[in-house]
Formats: structure tokens, sequence, C-alpha cells
């Protein structure tokens, strides 16, 4: 079982930025499709974007929902074993719980962090 910490939460004005990270300890991170979901007040939890691993046949590969292609990049740094999510342009509907994840789908996580609170509000 793969322990995650996201950080990097906070509030933010409409059209703000921030970057999440999603750490694992002494878990390699290279070798799992990361995902980043997020659960908005009142909804279900959501996938958001993945980053695929290049492991084996994996081509290391990213995917956006359509609410934040274009606003939002996700990245991993192998050396600080972290996956990051860059979030710009955003807006109230942004706000909610994001978390990371060893998968591209809600589904395919077995256990999940705490997660870090994103508050897009003036």
């Amino acid at each position: 079982q793969v322990n995650l910490k996201e950080s990097g939460g906070g509030l933010v004005q409409p059209g703000g930025s921030l970057k999440l990270s999603c750490t694992a300890g002494r878990f390699s991170l290279d070798y799992y499709n990361m995902g980043w979901f997020r659960q908005g007040p009142g909804k279900e939890r959501e996938a958001i974007s993945c980053i695929r691993s290049r492991d084996g046949d994996g081509d290391g590969s990213t995917t956006y929902a359509d609410s934040v292609k274009g606003r939002f990049s996700i990245s991993r740094d192998s050396i600080a074993n972290t996956v990051y999510l860059q979030m710009d342009s955003l807006k109230p509907e942004d706000t909610g719980v994001y978390y990371c994840g060893t998968s591209c789908r809600t589904t395919g996580v077995s256990s999940w962090g705490k997660g870090t609170q994103v508050t897009v509000s003036s």
C-alpha cells in the first residue's frame, strides 16, 4: 500500500494559481500511473488529470478532464518522487478537496490520503 500525501492547497482569488504536490515517502511513484482527483462540495469525487508511467510499456502521456483542460498541468519529478498539479486561471467551481492516487480512475485507487483543500473565492 502506497501512502500518499497531498499538499499545496489554500485560498486563492478567481484567476489565481496554485501548485499541488503529491509525495509518497520511500515508494517510487515512477512505476505508477498517477491521477489527481477532486471532490467539490456536495459532489462525487472525480478524476481531473492523469500522468502515465514510463515503466514497461507506459508512454508517460497526460490526460485532463474537459473542465480543467488548458488551465491545469500535471507533471512528475522522479528525483523528488513527487507528482505536481499546476493550476492556473482558477475558478470558483474548482473549489474542493484535491487528492492524488496511484491510478487514472477513482475506482482504481485502493487507498486515499487526506487530500488538500482548494478554495477559490473573492
